[in-house]
């Protein structure tokens, strides 16, 4: 007798589909359970101090957030979570069925950090000066872009540890130009408070970017996403999200983890060897984005098919 089992997917309904195009995000989304994510959390923070398989060399000081960039490729539970079926299965209902994970990054908030400006983001030109991901144009128009971001807290993740903020409905329009371009300043991280909240972005002061110099984030559209270890946030980068400052005690640490994915007919990082920016620049020598779902027909760009350890990235089919 054969036993068959059939694979679980996890596409969004017709409802989380408006709800999405409506409000530019969803969640929390349970991925893990408390106690599974506590766990994995516990042996990545074991595998982040091995470098010897990591894509980018070290970083020093503030500057080592970008050396961390793409952990995926060289820890393998990282390299499962960029394909686990409960995120992909989500973003190609929004994207399409084939989908690359072009990014992945740390986002963690230790006591007395400030929290992050306002911000929003359609190519991530803002810091290197040159954009990071170019959408095709349609009917001659230039292309809007952005790229799905699933941030999932890897602890909880509270008002008082510095939490995501959001503004619903904020994904469709730029308040920002980022080919204007930031500059950076190391003596610039907690020394600034903007409208009473201590806030930055990382060095850079992300009001720079400002179309109109003299506007101002309505902050009475904004709410915290307060999120349990395990759960997930999907949203676009284009959706304008903050983070509140870190009044907690030392303990009490916020980490969070954002993959980003893009469909396979986008660019990522057209005519770009080096990423120079947040004080630290990495070269692509190593680098390569992950098909997760479905075919890419377009061959744009450098895929990797399995990580620097091994792992076979094997992409899902939808449908």
């Amino acid at each position: 007798m054969t036993i068959t089992t059939e694979q679980k997917t996890f596409p969004l309904s017709r409802q989380e589909l408006e709800q999405f195009e409506r409000d530019g995000f969803l969640g929390p989304i349970k991925i893990y359970e408390v106690e599974e994510m506590e766990e994995r959390w516990k042996t990545i923070q074991r595998e982040l101090r091995d470098r010897s398989h990591a894509i980018y060399p070290e970083g020093s000081g503030k500057a080592s957030s970008i050396s961390n960039y793409d952990r995926h490729l060289d820890i393998d539970a990282l390299s499962e979570h960029i394909m686990k079926r409960e995120i992909v299965d989500r973003v190609a209902s929004i994207l399409g069925p084939d989908l690359l994970c072009w990014r992945s990054e740390f986002f963690p908030k230790f006591q007395g950090d400030e929290g992050t400006d306002w911000h929003q983001a359609a190519n991530f030109a803002h810091a290197s000066g040159s954009p990071q991901i170019v959408w095709p144009s349609k009917d001659g128009l230039p292309a809007f872009g952005g790229t799905i971001t699933v941030w999932t807290a890897f602890t909880h993740s509270t008002r008082e540890n510095g939490c995501l903020q959001l503004m619903p409905g904020t994904h469709k329009h730029m308040n920002y130009d980022e080919s204007k371009g930031m500059a950076y300043d190391a003596d610039a991280f907690n020394a600034r408070e903007k409208d009473g909240v201590k806030r930055g972005f990382f060095g850079y002061d992300y009001r720079q970017l400002q179309k109109d110099p003299d506007w101002t984030p309505d902050e009475s559209q904004a709410f915290p996403l307060v999120m349990k270890p395990g759960e997930c946030v999907i949203f676009w980068s284009t959706l304008m999200h903050a983070s509140l400052p870190h009044t907690g005690g030392k303990k009490d640490y916020r980490m969070g983890y954002a993959a980003r994915f893009v469909p396979t007919q986008v660019q990522v990082y057209p005519g770009t060897d080096e990423v120079n920016e947040y004080g630290g620049g990495i070269t692509l020598d190593n680098y390569g984005t992950v098909l997760v779902s479905g075919v890419d027909e377009y061959g744009h760009n450098r895929v990797a098919e399995e990580s620097r350890r091994g792992f076979r990235f094997v992409p899902h089919q939808q449908g």
